[in-house]
C-alpha cells in the first residue's frame, strides 16, 4: 500500500496534468471521497478509508503550518511547492463536519502568463482590452463570479504592459495568485496592518504607472482606487457584479459620486469562462481527452467603454440615454451560432 506522502504527490501530479482548480477531500459515513474540480465539473477520483483520509489531511495541514491537533475549528493555510512536474501555489481550507474534517485545496499553477489573444474567444475583445493600456490614467474594472478568469486576464494585460510599454507595476492582492518577478507584488496582511486601503496609500508614494488592486471590498478601498486613477495612475481592479452596468451602481453604493465615476472610470469588462466544444468527443469531453487538450476554456467579455459608458452614466442620473454594446448573452449566442461552445454555456 502506498504511503500518505506518495498518495499526496500522486494526486497533486494528477491535478496538475488535468489543470484542476481544486481538490476536495470529503468525508462520508463509510469513508471518504477525493474529488477534483476540472473546469466546471466536480469529478470523483478516489474512494479511500476514513483513517487514510485523516492522515492525508494531517499531512497537508502539516505542510501548510496549520494546527494538526485542531479539528473542531475551521482553518486556512497556504503552501508553495516546487514539484518535478511544475510549481504550485496551494491555498487550503478545512471545515469540521458531522462525519469528520473536510479539506479543500485551491490550486494556482505558477505557469507562464498566456497572451490575451489565447485567452479570449473573440480576437476583437482582446484587441479592445489591450488598447486600454495606452491610457496613462483611469480605472478599469473587471466583474464576474469567482473562477471566471478575471485575475488571469489582468495578469495577461500586466505582462503586455511590462514587456511592451516598460511600465512600473505594483499589485495589491489577497492572496497573490501568480508570482511574477517583473512586478512589485504586495500581500494583504490585515494582522500586520496592510489592508487594501493602507497598502494603496503607500503604493501611491512608490511611483507606479499601473496599480492592480485585487478586489474592491469596501467604500474606503473604492475611494482610494478612484483617487489613484484621478492622479495619473492606471488602476485595474475587480468587483462582484452580474454585468458591466452593475459596476457603476456598485461604485455608487460605495459612496463614489457620479462626477468621480465619469472622470475616472475608463472601462468595465464583465467576463465569463466558456468551455470549448471538443472536436473529438460526441457530447461531454472525456477526462482523458481533456488532459490532452491545450485549450479547454476561453473567455467572453462584455465591454462597456467610451460613448456607451458615458450614456450608461447619463441613464444612472435619470437622463434619457441611447447606447449599444455587445452584452455577455449576445457574445455567448455568437459563440454558440459559430459552433465554438455548447448550448449549456449560453446565458438564458
Amino acid at each position: 500500500m502506498q504511503s500518505v506522502e506518495q498518495f499526496a504527490d500522486k494526486i497533486l501530479r494528477e491535478a496538475y496534468e488535468l489543470k484542476a482548480s481544486d481538490i476536495h477531500l470529503v468525508p462520508t459515513r463509510e469513508g471518504a471521497e477525493l474529488r477534483m474540480r476540472v473546469d466546471k465539473d466536480l469529478v470523483t477520483k478516489y474512494r479511500i478509508s476514513k483513517d487514510f483520509c485523516e492522515r492525508v489531511i494531517s499531512h497537508f495541514k502539516f505542510l501548510a503550518a496549520m494546527d494538526i491537533g485542531e479539528r473542531r475549528k475551521p482553518q486556512n493555510g497556504s503552501l508553495e511547492l516546487q514539484m518535478k512536474f511544475g510549481d504550485m501555489h496551494l491555498r487550503m481550507s478545512t471545515l469540521p463536519t458531522i462525519q469528520n474534517e473536510s479539506l479543500v485545496i485551491r490550486i494556482h499553477l505558477q505557469t507562464s502568463v498566456q497572451p490575451l489573444s489565447e485567452l479570449s474567444l473573440f480576437p476583437s475583445s482582446a484587441k479592445t482590452l489591450l488598447s486600454f493600456l495606452y491610457h496613462s490614467h483611469g480605472l478599469i474594472v473587471f466583474t464576474g463570479p469567482t473562477g471566471s478568469g478575471k485575475t488571469t486576464t489582468m495578469y495577461s494585460l500586466l505582462e503586455t504592459a511590462k514587456t511592451s510599454f516598460n511600465r512600473s507595476i505594483v499589485t495589491l492582492e489577497d492572496p497573490i495568485e501568480k508570482r511574477n518577478d517583473g512586478l512589485l507584488q504586495i500581500q494583504i496582511n490585515e494582522r500586520a496592518g496592510i489592508t487594501y486601503e493602507t497598502g494603496l496609500k503607500a503604493v501611491l508614494r512608490h511611483d507606479p504607472d499601473i496599480i492592480l488592486v485585487g478586489e474592491i471590498r469596501d467604500a474606503q478601498t473604492a475611494k482610494v482606487a478612484v483617487r489613484a486613477s484621478l492622479t495619473g495612475h492606471l488602476v485595474l481592479t475587480t468587483l462582484h457584479t452580474k454585468d458591466a452596468k452593475g459596476a457603476v451602481l456598485r461604485l455608487l453604493d460605495y459612496g463614489i459620486t457620479l462626477e468621480e465615476i465619469e472622470q475616472s472610470l475608463l472601462a468595465v469588462a464583465a467576463q465569463r469562462l466558456v468551455e470549448m466544444k471538443c472536436p473529438f468527443c460526441q457530447g461531454k469531453c472525456l477526462p482523458l481527452c481533456k488532459k490532452l487538450r491545450r485549450l479547454r476554456r476561453l473567455s467572453v467579455y462584455e465591454l462597456l467603454y467610451g460613448q456607451a459608458l458615458q450614456e450608461v452614466i447619463r441613464e444612472t442620473r435619470g437622463e434619457a440615454a441611447s447606447y449599444y454594446y455587445t452584452t455577455l448573452r449576445q457574445a455567448m449566442n455568437k459563440g454558440y451560432a459559430l459552433g465554438f461552445i455548447g448550448e449549456e454555456d449560453v446565458l438564458v
